[in-house]
């Protein structure tokens, strides 16, 4: 788990995008172009260990070093896993980019999912939470899976209270 707020996370962005920027352009040179999604990410915790906080209350309680996570951009279906290796090697060879090797291609099947814009900062997610948890509970459905984020807005350019922010969870 590397803490968010650090170094390491910011590092794992600049991996992800460099690799995604590489496909976009190779994409590109074949008459393919594309726009590069959001980031997003799957959150989750140890439920062993803080299994009964709640998903409204888990942002509170449970401190930010211990969430563990997957940084994710989406890629269109025209690229393939050859090309997305190809820019991995792209990436190595052209710089020093740490946190490469632990970038992986997936397919990701979500399933149903409640989601809400939430607009604000990180820290009033909570709030955005509970609502969504009302929703849940009201409809009888049940959290199943990792908490997803996807990031509408650059927090390196854009003030807290205008971040636009993608919640989403997946239930059975």
């Amino acid at each position: 788990m590397v803490d968010p707020s650090g170094k390491g996370f910011a590092s794992r962005i600049q991996a992800l995008y460099a690799v995604a920027y590489t496909i976009k352009f190779s994409c590109k040179a074949n008459g393919e172009d594309f726009v590069v999604p959001k980031l997003e990410a799957l959150w989750h915790f140890d439920k062993s260990k803080y299994g009964n906080v709640s998903m409204e209350n888990a942002p509170k309680k449970i401190p930010r070093s211990e969430w563990a996570y997957r940084l994710l951009i989406r890629m269109p279906n025209l690229v393939s896993k050859s090309q997305f290796f190809e820019a991995i090697e792209a990436v190595k060879n052209k710089k020093q980019v740490h946190y490469i090797d632990e970038i992986e291609f997936i397919t990701l099947e979500e399933g149903n999912c409640v989601q809400m814009l939430h607009t604000g900062s990180f820290e009033t997610e909570p709030i955005s939470l509970a609502k969504i948890k009302d929703f849940m509970d009201n409809k009888g459905h049940i959290k199943n899976g990792h908490h997803y984020e996807i990031y509408l807005s650059d927090i390196r350019k854009v003030a807290p209270e205008k971040l636009r922010t993608i919640l989403r969870e997946p239930f059975k």
